[in-house]
């Protein structure tokens, strides 16, 4: 009995460290996505912890703010200055709190700043969704006392008069948008880094543009303008773009020295620009041969939730009445750009990885936001979401689910392919120099 309850323990034991060594390395992967370490360490004063110098540079100029303003000159400058005051301070406590998540170039402040940002934005939305419509509208006026006058029939119309097709209609829809096109599908392309994905969003925003242009008429535009400007030229050049400089930067050899053997002041001013570029490149597979069903869902998921944040875009300056290029819309897409990035590396990671069990903290944030503005676009847009055509809501739905697994599923048999061409290649080319060898013996 002795020696049994003793084998029992030995197994129990082992079981338990079995245990143990796969927690760990779970959450070593899961380090890896929500903080990364930094490899390439060149000044040692830049990545060490300064948090008694921050602590008194920040008491010093809260000294200074507090007794060298005059705070009866204009209660609106007021609380810009305490509005501004609190933005730094809570970047300080993203600095030096905050995870910085999957990249650390330039530096990991940036990420955690950009981190930052994003739950200030989120706490923003929350805030906003308790309260009623003129108070939100309040808000903005209150930042742009220019929006009180401002209506969205001002907007211009890109849908007349679509078969009236000239040199000088087709250059007047070459605005600063086409150039936002193509240089956000650069981005994007940037980010996903795959071209199925990216060429299946960017259809399926046509589509989306198609079905709610009754709710939003600035969506309505002609079919050469939808199929050839936007998918083909902008879209489409965007995505070339963006896909020619990631294979360019998977191909780059990457050797990085130290800043303290660097001799002449070129190369150290070439060092510290080269520190704003990636440490290094890796090939992001979506779609694996041998991956499950499972990822097309991941896959198909992903690109629903890229459409509704598009959505969410224009429902936001139609509900609450702005320019597209208002600073406050121009600040959010330029916010979305940057906590995408990380975000979607968490979500690859999550999807690709099975060591990693949960979500990132840059991924959680970002989901929570899309959602967050979905319902402040709802709770608000009762009105304008009466006018919904159901059957053209019913279509687009059914369309937006087919294009993203019918480009997911098509994607996975291009990379099966291949994959298989290239084991095919490897096989006959060990064959020809098997038989090359045979001859010459």
């Amino acid at each position: 009995m002795k020696r049994g309850n003793s084998k029992k323990k030995v197994r129990s034991e082992s079981v338990m460290e079995d245990n143990a060594s796969s927690d760990e390395e779970e959450e070593d992967r899961f380090t890896i996505i929500n903080e990364r370490p930094v490899d390439d360490i060149s000044v040692n004063f830049f990545y060490k912890p300064h948090t008694i110098s921050l602590l008194l540079l920040s008491v010093v100029g809260i000294s200074v703010i507090a007794f060298s303003r005059d705070e009866n000159m204009d209660s609106r400058s007021n609380i810009w200055v305490g509005l501004l005051n609190t933005f730094v301070f809570f970047m300080m406590i993203s600095v030096l709190s905050f995870p910085h998540g999957p990249f650390t170039r330039p530096h990991p402040i940036l990420w955690r700043m950009v981190f930052g940002v994003s739950v200030i934005y989120l706490l923003i939305i929350q805030f906003l969704i308790q309260q009623d419509y003129n108070t939100v509208r309040g808000v903005i006026i209150w930042f742009d006392p220019k929006m009180a006058n401002y209506s969205i029939d001002k907007e211009k119309e890109y849908g007349a008069q679509c078969w009236d097709i000239s040199m000088e209609k087709l250059w007047a829809h070459l605005d600063w948008f086409a150039f936002g096109h193509y240089w956000g599908w650069g981005m994007k392309a940037l980010i996903i880094r795959h071209y199925g994905i990216c060429w299946s969003i960017s259809i399926m925003w046509e589509l989306t543009e198609m079905a709610f242009g009754h709710l939003l008429p600035n969506f309505y535009e002609c079919w050469w303008d939808n199929i050839i400007l936007d998918v083909l030229i902008c879209n489409g050049l965007g995505i070339f773009t963006g896909m020619t400089v990631c294979r360019w930067l998977e191909m780059r050899e990457y050797h990085w020295e130290s800043f303290k053997e660097i001799r002449t002041t070129k190369g150290k001013v070439k060092r510290v620009l080269l520190q704003f570029t990636p440490e290094s490149w890796s090939s992001i597979r979506w779609m694996d041969p041998s991956c499950s069903k499972m990822r097309v869902v991941f896959v198909t998921q992903f690109m629903l939730i890229w459409q509704t944040v598009e959505l969410n875009t224009f429902f936001l300056k139609h509900i609450f009445p702005m320019p597209v290029e208002h600073p406050i819309c121009v600040i959010r897409i330029l916010m979305f750009g940057l906590i995408a990035a990380p975000a979607t590396r968490q979500y690859y990671m999550y999807m690709t990885d099975t060591q990693v069990k949960r979500l990132g903290t840059q991924t959680w944030v970002f989901l929570c936001i899309c959602l967050s503005e979905l319902i402040l676009n709802i709770k608000f847009g009762l009105d304008l979401f009466s006018q919904t055509q159901i059957s053209k809501i019913g279509l687009w739905l059914l369309m937006v689910v087919l294009t993203s697994a019918l480009g997911t599923l098509f994607s996975m048999k291009i990379s099966k392919w291949r994959h298989q061409s290239k084991q095919t290649r490897i096989h006959n080319g060990a064959k020809d120099q098997l038989v090359e060898r045979t001859k010459s013996d």
